[in-house]
Protein backbone atom coordinates (compact mmCIF):
# COMPACT_ATOMS: atom_id res chain seq x y z
CA UNK A 1 0.00 0.00 0.00
CA UNK A 2 1.43 3.57 -1.00
CA UNK A 3 2.04 5.97 2.09
CA UNK A 4 1.07 9.45 1.65
CA UNK A 5 3.36 11.79 3.58
CA UNK A 6 3.06 15.15 4.57
CA UNK A 7 4.80 17.97 3.46
CA UNK A 8 7.92 19.05 5.43
CA UNK A 9 8.68 21.91 6.95
CA UNK A 10 12.09 23.79 6.89
CA UNK A 11 13.42 26.16 8.96
CA UNK A 12 16.95 27.73 9.85
CA UNK A 13 15.98 30.34 12.13
CA UNK A 14 18.45 29.82 14.36
CA UNK A 15 22.33 30.15 15.65
CA UNK A 16 24.12 28.96 12.99
CA UNK A 17 21.21 28.63 10.36
CA UNK A 18 21.77 28.21 6.42
CA UNK A 19 19.15 27.25 3.57
CA UNK A 20 17.02 28.28 1.58
CA UNK A 21 13.99 26.41 0.40
CA UNK A 22 13.22 25.72 -2.95
CA UNK A 23 10.13 23.28 -3.12
CA UNK A 24 9.52 21.17 0.22
CA UNK A 25 6.07 20.10 -1.13
CA UNK A 26 7.30 16.68 -2.23
CA UNK A 27 8.19 15.23 1.43
CA UNK A 28 9.97 12.27 0.02
CA UNK A 29 12.60 14.77 -2.13
CA UNK A 30 13.05 18.15 -0.71
CA UNK A 31 14.46 20.46 -3.02
CA UNK A 32 17.57 23.30 -1.22
CA UNK A 33 19.84 26.23 -1.90
CA UNK A 34 22.73 27.17 -0.12
CA UNK A 35 22.50 31.43 1.07
CA UNK A 36 25.64 33.00 0.69
CA UNK A 37 27.43 34.68 3.37
CA UNK A 38 26.04 38.65 4.34
CA UNK A 39 27.51 41.39 1.80
CA UNK A 40 29.87 37.81 -0.30
CA UNK A 41 29.83 35.36 -2.86
CA UNK A 42 30.94 32.42 -0.80
CA UNK A 43 28.84 29.61 0.31
CA UNK A 44 29.08 26.29 1.38
CA UNK A 45 27.63 25.98 5.23
CA UNK A 46 24.19 24.83 5.62
CA UNK A 47 22.44 24.19 8.96
CA UNK A 48 18.68 23.29 9.04
CA UNK A 49 15.57 21.52 10.49
CA UNK A 50 13.30 19.26 8.87
CA UNK A 51 10.21 18.76 10.57
CA UNK A 52 7.09 16.29 10.09
CA UNK A 53 9.25 13.38 9.14
CA UNK A 54 8.06 9.95 8.37
CA UNK A 55 9.65 7.26 10.63
CA UNK A 56 10.32 4.47 8.71
CA UNK A 57 10.78 6.09 5.35
CA UNK A 58 13.37 7.56 2.99
CA UNK A 59 13.64 11.29 2.56
CA UNK A 60 16.26 13.43 0.43
CA UNK A 61 17.11 16.75 0.96
CA UNK A 62 19.07 18.12 -2.52
CA UNK A 63 21.96 21.26 -2.12
CA UNK A 64 20.35 22.29 -5.54
CA UNK A 65 23.44 25.04 -6.26
CA UNK A 66 25.99 22.75 -4.74
CA UNK A 67 28.07 23.22 -8.17
CA UNK A 68 28.25 26.96 -7.70
CA UNK A 69 29.62 27.30 -4.40
CA UNK A 70 33.12 28.21 -2.84
CA UNK A 71 34.59 24.76 -3.09
CA UNK A 72 32.37 22.79 -5.25
CA UNK A 73 35.08 20.28 -5.43
CA UNK A 74 34.87 19.62 -1.93
CA UNK A 75 31.61 17.51 -2.04
CA UNK A 76 32.92 14.66 -3.84
CA UNK A 77 33.67 12.35 -1.21
CA UNK A 78 31.22 14.21 1.54
CA UNK A 79 28.86 12.79 3.54
CA UNK A 80 25.87 15.39 5.57
CA UNK A 81 25.85 15.07 9.39
CA UNK A 82 22.35 14.88 11.06
CA UNK A 83 21.37 14.47 14.41
CA UNK A 84 17.62 13.39 16.09
CA UNK A 85 18.56 15.37 19.93
CA UNK A 86 21.59 18.02 18.63
CA UNK A 87 24.13 15.85 20.51
CA UNK A 88 24.84 13.51 19.00
CA UNK A 89 25.86 13.80 15.01
CA UNK A 90 26.18 11.34 12.79
CA UNK A 91 27.31 11.20 9.45
CA UNK A 92 24.23 10.14 6.84
CA UNK A 93 24.75 9.18 2.77
CA UNK A 94 25.36 11.79 0.55
CA UNK A 95 25.97 11.71 -3.62
CA UNK A 96 27.16 14.75 -5.67
CA UNK A 97 25.93 14.24 -9.08
CA UNK A 98 28.23 17.30 -10.00
CA UNK A 99 25.24 20.32 -9.95
CA UNK A 100 23.11 18.89 -6.70
CA UNK A 101 24.50 17.60 -3.24
CA UNK A 102 21.85 14.96 -2.48
CA UNK A 103 21.39 13.59 1.01
CA UNK A 104 19.31 10.81 1.89
CA UNK A 105 18.35 10.20 5.18
CA UNK A 106 15.86 7.23 7.19
CA UNK A 107 14.04 8.90 8.85
CA UNK A 108 14.04 7.01 12.94
CA UNK A 109 12.23 10.01 14.31
CA UNK A 110 9.78 12.85 13.14
CA UNK A 111 12.28 15.51 13.23
CA UNK A 112 15.92 16.04 12.22
CA UNK A 113 18.76 18.47 11.95
CA UNK A 114 21.11 18.56 9.00
CA UNK A 115 24.20 20.27 8.80
CA UNK A 116 27.79 20.75 7.47
CA UNK A 117 29.29 19.84 10.12
CA UNK A 118 28.65 19.42 14.06
CA UNK A 119 27.92 22.89 14.81
CA UNK A 120 29.25 24.91 17.84
CA UNK A 121 26.51 26.82 19.56
CA UNK A 122 26.65 30.14 20.84
CA UNK A 123 25.31 29.40 24.10
CA UNK A 124 28.35 26.43 24.34
CA UNK A 125 31.05 28.96 23.60
CA UNK A 126 29.53 31.05 26.46
CA UNK A 127 29.54 28.19 28.69
CA UNK A 128 32.99 27.51 27.61
CA UNK A 129 34.19 31.04 28.13
CA UNK A 130 32.30 30.97 31.85
CA UNK A 131 34.21 27.36 32.57
CA UNK A 132 37.57 28.51 31.72
CA UNK A 133 37.80 31.49 34.21
CA UNK A 134 36.69 28.65 36.97
CA UNK A 135 39.67 27.25 36.14
CA UNK A 136 42.84 28.02 38.40
CA UNK A 137 45.00 30.37 36.54
CA UNK A 138 42.80 31.17 33.41
CA UNK A 139 41.45 35.01 33.16
CA UNK A 140 39.49 36.70 30.56
CA UNK A 141 42.58 38.84 29.65
CA UNK A 142 40.94 41.26 27.30
CA UNK A 143 37.44 41.17 25.24
CA UNK A 144 36.90 42.73 21.45
CA UNK A 145 33.96 42.94 20.22
CA UNK A 146 33.13 42.11 16.32
CA UNK A 147 31.37 43.95 13.60
CA UNK A 148 27.91 43.34 14.98
CA UNK A 149 29.40 43.95 19.09
CA UNK A 150 29.78 40.21 20.10
CA UNK A 151 31.91 39.49 22.52
CA UNK A 152 35.61 38.23 21.50
CA UNK A 153 36.96 36.88 24.74
CA UNK A 154 40.98 36.40 24.91
CA UNK A 155 41.65 33.94 27.78
CA UNK A 156 45.21 33.41 29.30
CA UNK A 157 46.11 30.28 31.02
CA UNK A 158 49.19 31.41 32.89
CA UNK A 159 50.89 34.03 35.39
CA UNK A 160 52.37 36.63 32.81
CA UNK A 161 55.67 36.03 34.73
CA UNK A 162 58.40 37.94 33.00
CA UNK A 163 60.45 35.44 31.00
CA UNK A 164 57.56 32.77 29.88
CA UNK A 165 56.87 31.80 26.25
CA UNK A 166 53.73 33.13 24.65
CA UNK A 167 52.04 30.78 23.01
CA UNK A 168 48.27 31.83 21.35
CA UNK A 169 46.22 29.92 19.65
CA UNK A 170 43.30 31.16 17.74
CA UNK A 171 40.30 29.88 15.67
CA UNK A 172 37.19 30.02 13.53
CA UNK A 173 38.34 32.99 12.01
CA UNK A 174 36.55 31.38 8.95
CA UNK A 175 33.13 30.63 10.52
CA UNK A 176 32.02 28.02 8.76
CA UNK A 177 34.71 25.58 10.19
CA UNK A 178 33.13 24.70 13.54
CA UNK A 179 35.80 21.48 14.33
CA UNK A 180 38.00 24.59 15.18
CA UNK A 181 35.95 25.76 18.20
CA UNK A 182 35.47 22.12 19.43
CA UNK A 183 39.20 21.79 19.32
CA UNK A 184 39.62 25.17 21.81
CA UNK A 185 37.09 23.14 24.06
CA UNK A 186 39.43 20.65 23.91
CA UNK A 187 42.40 22.76 25.37
CA UNK A 188 40.04 24.18 27.99
CA UNK A 189 38.96 20.94 29.06
CA UNK A 190 43.46 19.81 29.27
CA UNK A 191 43.67 23.07 31.00
CA UNK A 192 41.03 21.88 33.67
CA UNK A 193 42.45 18.41 34.13
CA UNK A 194 45.81 20.17 35.15
CA UNK A 195 47.66 17.32 34.55
CA UNK A 196 51.29 16.95 35.41
CA UNK A 197 51.70 18.29 31.74
CA UNK A 198 50.02 20.83 31.38
CA UNK A 199 51.48 21.93 34.98
CA UNK A 200 54.82 22.16 32.74
CA UNK A 201 53.45 23.32 30.08
CA UNK A 202 52.54 26.59 32.26
CA UNK A 203 55.19 27.20 34.30
CA UNK A 204 57.23 27.64 30.89
CA UNK A 205 55.02 29.37 29.08
CA UNK A 206 51.93 31.48 29.44
CA UNK A 207 48.22 30.20 26.65
CA UNK A 208 46.50 33.17 24.81
CA UNK A 209 43.41 31.67 23.37
CA UNK A 210 40.59 33.31 21.51
CA UNK A 211 38.38 30.51 20.59
CA UNK A 212 36.27 32.01 17.97
CA UNK A 213 37.30 35.14 15.96
CA UNK A 214 34.49 35.32 13.83
CA UNK A 215 31.38 34.99 16.18
CA UNK A 216 29.04 37.24 13.69
CA UNK A 217 29.78 35.25 11.28
CA UNK A 218 29.48 31.74 12.87
CA UNK A 219 26.10 33.06 14.41
CA UNK A 220 24.46 33.91 10.73
CA UNK A 221 25.52 30.34 9.53
CA UNK A 222 28.49 31.90 7.43
CA UNK A 223 31.11 29.97 5.56
CA UNK A 224 33.90 32.37 4.93
CA UNK A 225 33.25 35.90 6.15
CA UNK A 226 32.29 38.60 9.06
CA UNK A 227 29.05 40.11 8.52
CA UNK A 228 30.97 43.27 6.45
CA UNK A 229 32.16 39.99 4.10
CA UNK A 230 35.72 40.35 5.13
CA UNK A 231 37.50 36.94 4.59
CA UNK A 232 39.68 37.63 8.30
CA UNK A 233 42.50 35.61 6.99
CA UNK A 234 42.95 37.72 3.97
CA UNK A 235 43.04 40.85 6.56
CA UNK A 236 46.03 40.63 8.79
CA UNK A 237 47.98 43.27 6.66
CA UNK A 238 45.20 45.80 6.47
CA UNK A 239 42.77 45.23 9.94
CA UNK A 240 40.37 48.01 10.49
CA UNK A 241 37.83 49.16 13.52
CA UNK A 242 35.40 49.23 10.52
CA UNK A 243 35.63 46.04 8.15
CA UNK A 244 36.82 43.88 10.52
CA UNK A 245 37.47 44.33 14.38
CA UNK A 246 37.83 41.03 15.04
CA UNK A 247 41.54 40.97 13.56
CA UNK A 248 42.38 44.46 14.69
CA UNK A 249 41.31 43.03 18.45
CA UNK A 250 43.81 40.27 17.99
CA UNK A 251 46.98 41.85 16.48
CA UNK A 252 46.37 44.52 19.16
CA UNK A 253 46.89 41.91 21.79
CA UNK A 254 49.31 40.28 20.23
CA UNK A 255 51.48 43.81 20.48
CA UNK A 256 50.82 44.57 23.98
CA UNK A 257 51.88 40.76 25.17
CA UNK A 258 54.20 39.43 22.51
CA UNK A 259 54.27 36.08 20.42
CA UNK A 260 56.50 33.30 21.06
CA UNK A 261 54.20 30.70 18.83
CA UNK A 262 51.15 31.10 16.91
CA UNK A 263 48.69 28.02 15.74
CA UNK A 264 45.80 29.57 13.60
CA UNK A 265 42.86 26.60 13.77
CA UNK A 266 41.12 25.82 10.79
CA UNK A 267 39.19 23.25 8.47
CA UNK A 268 39.46 22.31 5.32
CA UNK A 269 36.97 21.81 2.70
CA UNK A 270 38.67 19.12 0.26
CA UNK A 271 41.28 17.41 1.92
CA UNK A 272 40.14 14.50 4.08
CA UNK A 273 43.34 14.85 6.37
CA UNK A 274 44.60 16.71 9.67
CA UNK A 275 47.39 18.76 8.44
CA UNK A 276 49.37 21.86 8.90
CA UNK A 277 50.35 24.96 6.72
CA UNK A 278 53.62 26.93 7.58
CA UNK A 279 55.34 30.15 6.44
CA UNK A 280 57.98 28.50 4.43
CA UNK A 281 57.26 31.66 1.70
CA UNK A 282 57.99 34.18 4.06
CA UNK A 283 61.00 36.63 3.97
CA UNK A 284 62.63 35.85 7.17
CA UNK A 285 61.87 31.93 6.70
CA UNK A 286 64.75 30.55 7.38
CA UNK A 287 66.79 26.86 8.81
CA UNK A 288 65.98 28.01 12.34
CA UNK A 289 62.13 28.35 11.61
CA UNK A 290 62.09 25.02 9.62
CA UNK A 291 63.83 23.19 12.54
CA UNK A 292 60.89 24.13 14.67
CA UNK A 293 58.23 22.91 12.00
CA UNK A 294 59.34 19.96 11.42
CA UNK A 295 59.61 19.36 15.09
CA UNK A 296 56.48 20.48 15.76
CA UNK A 297 55.10 17.77 12.70
CA UNK A 298 57.01 15.17 13.83
CA UNK A 299 55.95 15.21 17.67
CA UNK A 300 52.11 15.01 17.03
CA UNK A 301 52.57 12.62 14.55
CA UNK A 302 54.08 10.71 17.40
CA UNK A 303 51.40 11.75 19.61
CA UNK A 304 48.63 10.27 17.91
CA UNK A 305 47.12 8.63 14.48
CA UNK A 306 44.84 11.58 13.69
CA UNK A 307 47.70 13.93 12.08
CA UNK A 308 49.90 12.84 9.28
CA UNK A 309 52.54 14.88 6.44
CA UNK A 310 52.05 13.38 3.53
CA UNK A 311 48.65 15.51 2.41
CA UNK A 312 48.04 19.27 2.15
CA UNK A 313 48.72 21.93 0.97
CA UNK A 314 51.32 23.15 -2.02
CA UNK A 315 54.64 24.96 -0.06
CA UNK A 316 54.78 27.93 -1.05
CA UNK A 317 58.12 29.25 -3.18
CA UNK A 318 60.42 31.08 -1.10
CA UNK A 319 59.28 35.05 -0.81
CA UNK A 320 55.88 33.93 -2.62
CA UNK A 321 54.36 33.93 1.00
CA UNK A 322 50.49 35.70 0.92
CA UNK A 323 51.11 38.28 3.67
CA UNK A 324 47.29 39.15 4.32
CA UNK A 325 47.15 35.15 5.83
CA UNK A 326 47.49 35.37 9.98
CA UNK A 327 50.11 32.49 10.43
CA UNK A 328 52.45 34.24 7.52
CA UNK A 329 51.75 37.85 9.55
CA UNK A 330 52.93 36.74 12.60
CA UNK A 331 55.32 34.60 11.73
CA UNK A 332 56.76 37.25 9.88
CA UNK A 333 56.61 39.82 12.34
CA UNK A 334 57.27 38.09 15.64
CA UNK A 335 60.17 35.72 13.97
CA UNK A 336 57.98 32.69 15.60
CA UNK A 337 56.89 29.10 14.34
CA UNK A 338 53.54 30.11 13.21
CA UNK A 339 50.95 27.35 11.98
CA UNK A 340 47.45 27.05 10.23
CA UNK A 341 45.99 23.36 11.48
CA UNK A 342 43.69 22.06 9.08
CA UNK A 343 41.31 19.60 9.98
CA UNK A 344 38.54 18.12 7.48
CA UNK A 345 34.72 18.35 7.18
CA UNK A 346 34.90 14.67 5.76
CA UNK A 347 37.20 12.42 7.80
CA UNK A 348 40.80 11.67 8.55
CA UNK A 349 41.41 9.27 6.14
CA UNK A 350 44.54 7.84 7.82
CA UNK A 351 41.90 6.87 10.68
CA UNK A 352 38.62 6.86 9.68
CA UNK A 353 35.73 6.94 11.28
CA UNK A 354 32.76 5.96 8.67
CA UNK A 355 30.15 6.77 11.64
CA UNK A 356 31.16 10.34 12.70
CA UNK A 357 33.91 11.00 10.35
CA UNK A 358 36.24 13.81 11.48
CA UNK A 359 33.93 14.98 14.40
CA UNK A 360 33.75 17.44 17.57
CA UNK A 361 34.84 14.69 19.68
CA UNK A 362 37.89 14.15 17.71
CA UNK A 363 39.33 17.95 17.29
CA UNK A 364 38.39 18.20 21.31
CA UNK A 365 41.34 14.56 21.51
CA UNK A 366 44.01 16.45 18.93
CA UNK A 367 43.74 20.03 20.92
CA UNK A 368 45.65 17.36 23.97
CA UNK A 369 47.96 16.33 21.83
CA UNK A 370 48.60 19.96 20.18
CA UNK A 371 49.43 20.80 23.75
CA UNK A 372 51.83 17.79 24.81
CA UNK A 373 53.59 18.71 21.18
CA UNK A 374 54.12 22.92 22.59
CA UNK A 375 55.61 20.94 25.82
CA UNK A 376 58.36 19.07 24.04
CA UNK A 377 59.16 22.44 21.72
CA UNK A 378 58.45 25.45 24.45
CA UNK A 379 62.18 25.83 25.76
CA UNK A 380 63.48 25.74 21.96
CA UNK A 381 61.37 28.37 20.75
CA UNK A 382 63.82 31.41 21.18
Amino acid sequence: MAVTLSPLHIDCDFDSGNIEVVDASQPRHVRLALRPDSHSGHFQWFHFRAQGLTPGQRHRFSLENASRSSYPNAWTGYHAVASYDQQTWFRVPSQFDGTALHIDLDAEQAHVWLAYFEPYPRARHNQLIERAQGIAGVALLASGRSVQGRDIPLLRAGDGAPGKRKLWLIAQQHPGEHMAEWFMEGVIDRLEQNDAKVQALLAAADLYLICNMNPDGAYHGHLRTNFKGQDLNRAWQSASLELSPEVFFAQTQMQRHGVDAFIDVHGDEEIPHVFTAACEGNPNYGPRLADLEQRFRDTLCGLTEDFQQVYGYTRDAPGQANMALACNAVGQTYDCLSLTLEMPFKDHDDAPNPRTGWSGARSKALAGAVLDTLLELTAELR
